[in-house]
This record gives structure tokens, C-alpha cells and sequence, in this order.
């Protein structure tokens, strides 16, 4: 990639850099997106830009971040960005975050720096073959210490412990459980499991609810699927027909192991596969029911 957007300005890969003293470098005062853009038949687009935006947007209100541009020019400059990169098909990746000029953790007063940067990225847990999973010995963070529903990048410790986890076990994945110990969701995806042909996945409360979560829903319920959010309790978790991730990154991933229980003989469900094809399908542009996602580029 040659260019990253920043602060307005197209700005070369390696001039792209920030202060040591950067407050969100210490504290943790930063929010993000992660989004996709898909090569389809009528050209690249990007995969609910405004609904990313949107989010962006909140998650940086609930830090006291004002973001000095509009949604529009967001949504402009990340389409701007990866047409002049060249890009058919990458991860975006905006972020807001204060900048340099006043330490300390009371946040009034610090710049408020934007970039956008994008890269091409496959999926995050690879393409087809189910994954391997543990149940973190870490809980997803309570959500009396959070606003849930907000992309902070400082809470991302507790995933990244959870991440170091399962490198030193040798799977893939972590599954996280809240505070109560009911199954919340992954490291950077939501979960769900599938069972008797009908599909559950947590409440919100204690998990971030993805926008492709969000999309998966509507996929199944518009395939003759019932989804149903609750509570769902470890065993239930271990005993499911099928269980998958779902995520911006991870897109419809199924597992096929968690600790040393094995899902549904280590391969993909029907159900799995059915929304994980229609996934694509939407994303690719192929389905015209929801071509309203897209955002096209080029």
C-alpha cells in the first residue's frame, strides 16, 4: 500500500507516524473499525461502510472524542483511499485516537488525530477447515467496566491475553465466557451454535454486537432459519450440532473443536456452510436483495 489517510491528507506509508507521547499509546484513548471491501461482477465494494461509519462515530462519543469530520467525509476518504491504493479487495482499518500533547487520565484537551489505513488481508482464521478452540481461563470484561456496544481499542488487552493463550495451547481460536459464566464471544468475533436446525447466539450485554453478527442474523432468518438470542451455558456450547464464529475479520468461520470436545466430527455443518455460501454471495455482490450493503469503488 502506498498511501494512508490521515488527518485529511493523503500521507505516504512510512511519514504515517505518531509521538511516543501519544495519549492513546498510554492510555488506550483510541477507538477503531475493522471493515471489508469485496471484488464483485460489478466492480469492488466495500461491505456496510455506513453502518462501520456509524459505529465508529459512537464508539468515539463514548470516549469524548470529537471527530473533526463528518461521516460523509469518512465515508469518502475510505473509498478515496483504497481506490488510489489500488486495492480490489483489503481490510480497512479507521481509527480515532488522541494524540500528542497532554498526559495524564483525564482526556479534555488532548488532539484528536483520524487516520484510515487499509491492507489486503485473508480471512483471519483461514477459508474453510474448522478450527481448533479453547474456553479462555480469561472472562470477556464485565460490562459495568465498559460501554459494550463501543470499539475501544484499549479494552482489546483482554483479547490479546486470551490470543497469547492460545498460542501457547497451539490452537486457533479462544472462546470467551462473561462474568457469569455463560458463553459471551471470541477474541475479535461473535459466536453461535446450532442446534435441531434452529440457531442461538448470546445476548448483547456482555459481547460486541458485530455488524456481521448483525448480517448473519438476517442471512439465516431471510435463508427460513430461526436465530434466537440468550444465555447459553457451556455445556449447551460443547453439546451444539454446529458452532461458528462470525466477524469482520474471522467473516463465517466453523468450528470444529473446543477444548477436547469434538463438533460435529471436525467438519463444516450444513447450516454453517448454507449461511457461510450466502455470506459470500452477499458480500460478492451476487445477491440482489442485498446489494444496499455495498458501497462500490471502482
Amino acid at each position: 500500500m502506498k498511501k494512508i489517510w490521515y488527518d485529511g491528507k493523503m500521507v505516504d506509508w512510512p511519514k504515517a507516524q505518531v509521538h511516543v507521547l501519544t495519549h492513546g499509546l498510554h492510555y488506550g484513548s483510541a477507538v477503531f473499525e475493522g471493515i471489508r471491501a469485496y471484488k464483485t461482477k460489478r466492480g469492488s465494494a466495500v461491505f456496510r461502510l455506513k453502518e462501520h461509519v456509524e459505529r465508529f462515530f459512537y464508539s468515539a462519543s463514548v470516549l469524548g472524542i470529537k471527530i473533526p469530520f463528518s461521516k460523509k467525509e469518512i465515508e469518502k476518504a475510505i473509498l478515496e483511499l483504497i481506490k488510489i491504493n489500488k486495492d480490489k479487495e483489503c481490510y480497512i482499518r479507521p481509527i480515532a485516537f488522541l494524540g500528542y500533547g497532554k498526559m495524564g487520565l483525564k482526556p479534555k484537551g488532548a488532539p484528536v488525530n483520524v487516520a484510515i489505513i487499509n491492507w489486503p488481508w485473508g480471512a483471519y482464521l483461514g477459508e474453510e477447515k474448522p478450527i481448533k478452540t479453547i474456553i479462555s481461563k480469561y472472562i470477556r470484561i464485565h460490562p459495568g467496566s465498559s460501554v459494550m456496544e463501543a470499539k475501544i481499542s484499549g479494552c482489546y488487552y483482554n483479547s490479546v491475553l486470551a490470543s497469547i493463550e492460545v498460542q501457547k495451547k497451539r490452537v486457533e481460536e479462544a472462546i470467551l465466557l462473561d462474568f457469569k459464566g455463560f458463553v459471551a464471544e471470541g477474541p475479535g468475533e461473535n459466536i453461535f451454535i446450532v442446534k435441531k436446525g434452529k440457531i442461538f447466539t448470546p445476548s448483547s450485554g456482555t459481547i460486541l454486537p458485530g455488524i456481521t453478527r448483525e448480517s448473519v442474523i438476517q442471512i439465516a432468518q431471510e435463508i427460513g432459519y430461526k436465530v434466537k438470542e440468550k444465555k447459553i451455558t457451556v455445556k449447551e456450547l460443547k453439546t451444539a450440532d454446529e458452532v461458528f464464529f462470525t466477524g469482520t475479520a474471522a467473516e463465517v468461520c466453523p468450528i470444529g473443536q473446543i477444548d477436547k470436545t469434538i463438533i460435529n466430527n471436525k467438519k463444516i455443518g450444513e447450516v454453517t456452510r448454507k449461511i457461510k455460501e450466502s455470506f459470500n454471495k452477499t458480500v460478492r455482490g451476487e445477491d440482489n436483495h442485498y446489494l444496499k450493503w455495498l458501497s462500490f469503488y471502482d
